[in-house]
This record gives structure tokens, C-alpha cells and sequence, in this order.
């Protein structure tokens, strides 16, 4: 990415999930985007404030509530109710607002009604699927500036609110990615090791295609474990499946680079799949099921396929 000069200096407070580092190798995809608008917001010299974990190693400042994020505290049993850190975060940009030109929340709905009481100008980009009770919020809320990372994302929210909400897909850092032109001779699989990404799929497709396939990811929640525990972890014999557990972001681009195919059986309305453009990013086609944001992200036949199952 090209940095380049801007007439005015902002000052921009960027406020994501606190779930994991804002970094370039983080086990958040939205804490992933973050840490790439801070990055490029800084080498267009804006005055750039993120508020997330001190363990972030980001360029711009950091304002942090915690020491650690939440995934590194809650294994160190130094937090258990998520909600009260990511409350006391939004509370405390709040308390700040006055300081910046701009807020921009990566949180979901759950700073919308929060963020009427911001003294600057609020943003709130939306990464998650929309349930039923943010089509409420965003109704309730009708002015306040949204934008969503993809068009399958706000399908469900009514016309007169849709018309306002501007979609802007995601992107990642293709530089810091490897690519190859050859095609690799095993599938990849990388994601959360829990039943929405489906891995045990992945699994099946791999095995009725005769391909190897490589595993990377962790289960993150009890309910993810047992289903690891249960599905995947029988099916790991280092040959036909392997395993490699959290990968960092040199392993990702190696992984990727050199499989086949990604395979991306997805379960549930994906917002995105960030996970995806990484992959095309490597030159290494993308196969998923048609669901969420699939169609829009994957140009059927030239970076990918897409299938019902």
C-alpha cells in the first residue's frame, strides 16, 4: 500500500473488538482490518488512536483499557465477562470524543446507541451478520452513519435504512502475501475450529476428491472444543488430514500458497470471509458453499467455485 499526503491532519480514533491484538498476525479478522486502516491512516499522517489491549503492536498510539486481550486474559483466568471490558472501552472513547475529528467503531450495533453521545463525528462499520434485533436497532437509529462489508450482509434490513448504509468489502495487504502460479497438491482449510466453518466438510470434500488436506485453526469456546474433540480430532492422521493448529501469518501465506484449493464450507451467513481474498491473494483458488458473502467475494470461475454443498 502507497502512503500518501493529505491537505489536513485528522484525528482519528479507531475502536475494534478488544477479543484479540490489533496486529498483523491476530486471531481476529476484524482486528486484522483494523490494524491495517491504522497502519495506512498513519502513513497518510493522520493523528491515529486505537483503543484496544497495550499488547498491540500497531503504529499508531494506543489508548488501553487492559494489559492483555481478551483471548490472552481469559486463559490467564484474568477475565470471564467479555461484555464489561468492551462496554468500559466504548465508555471511555465516549468520555474522550472531544479529542478526536473522528470515531470509528468496528463493534458492531452495540455501540450505536452508545454513540449518539460521542462529540465527534461516529462511524460504525458493521462485520458481523445482521440479526433480527440489530434490523431493530438500525430502525431505531436510522441516522446514524453505517456501513457494512458486504450486500448480503444488509439484505434483510428494510429498503429506506438499506439506501443509507454505504457497503465496503474488505481488503487485506496483498504485498504481504506470497503468490504462486503453480497449483499445489493438497487442500487447506483455515478458520475456527467450530461447526459454522464446518471443518468436518472440509474433511469430507477432501476425502471424496482423493486430496490430502491440511487443518489450521483452533477451536476458541467450549462448544468448539467438543465439537473438535468429537468430529476432527478422530479424522487426524498426519497423512490424509493434518492438523497444524494456530497458524501465524507467515504460515497462513505459506499454507495457502501452496495448496490447491481453500475450502470454504461455510455453515452460516458469513459477513465476509476475510480468509478468502487471503487466498487470492496467494493465487490459490477459492471453494466454498453458497452462502453469505460467498457470490459477491468469489468471481465464479476465475478466483474460485461455489456449490449449495
Amino acid at each position: 500500500m502507497k502512503a500518501q499526503n493529505t491537505s489536513r491532519r485528522l484525528r482519528i480514533a479507531l475502536v475494534p473488538p478488544l477479543w484479540a491484538q490489533v496486529a498483523p498476525a491476530t486471531k481476529g479478522g476484524v482486528e486484522y482490518i483494523v490494524y491495517l486502516l491504522a497502519e495506512e491512516l498513519v502513513k497518510r499522517c493522520h493523528e491515529v488512536t486505537v483503543f484496544t489491549s497495550s499488547d498491540s503492536p500497531t503504529s499508531a498510539r494506543i489508548d488501553a483499557l487492559c494489559e492483555w486481550n481478551m483471548i490472552e486474559a481469559m486463559e490467564r483466568n484474568r477475565a470471564w465477562e467479555y461484555e464489561y471490558y468492551e462496554t468500559c472501552n466504548i465508555a471511555e472513547t465516549l468520555q474522550k470524543s472531544d479529542s478526536f475529528d473522528v470515531i470509528h467503531f468496528h463493534v458492531g450495533c452495540y455501540a450505536i446507541p452508545l454513540g449518539v453521545l460521542s462529540r465527534a463525528p461516529a462511524l460504525h462499520t458493521l462485520h458481523n451478520p445482521i440479526t433480527p434485533d440489530a434490523i431493530w436497532l438500525l430502525g431505531r437509529y436510522a441516522n446514524a452513519p453505517v456501513t457494512a462489508v458486504s450486500r448480503q450482509q444488509i439484505a434483510e434490513v428494510p429498503e429506506d435504512r438499506r439506501r443509507s448504509i454505504r457497503v465496503i468489502n474488505n481488503a487485506c495487504d496483498f504485498e504481504a502475501y506470497e503468490f504462486s502460479a503453480s497449483p499445489g497438491k493438497y487442500l487447506a482449510f483455515l478458520g475456527r475450529m467450530g461447526p459454522g466453518k464446518s471443518p468436518f466438510d472440509a474433511i469430507r470434500i477432501a476425502n471424496e476428491a482423493g486430496l490430502p488436506i491440511v487443518l489450521a485453526g483452533q477451536p476458541l469456546d467450549d462448544e468448539e472444543r467438543a465439537y473438535f474433540t468429537e468430529k476432527i480430532k478422530p479424522l487426524i492422521n498426519g497423512k490424509d488430514v493434518t492438523y497444524i493448529g494456530q497458524v501465524d501469518h507467515r504460515q497462513k501465506s505459506a499454507v495457502l500458497k501452496d495448496a490447491g484449493a481453500l475450502l470454504f464450507p461455510i455453515q452460516a451467513e458469513e459477513a465476509f470471509g476475510l480468509v478468502m481474498i487471503e487466498a487470492m491473494a496467494c493465487g490459490t483458488p477459492v471453494i466454498a458453499f453458497q452462502r453469505g458473502s460467498v457470490e459477491e467475494v468469489v468471481d465464479f470461475g476465475k478466483t474460485g467455485f461455489y456449490a449449495d454443498s
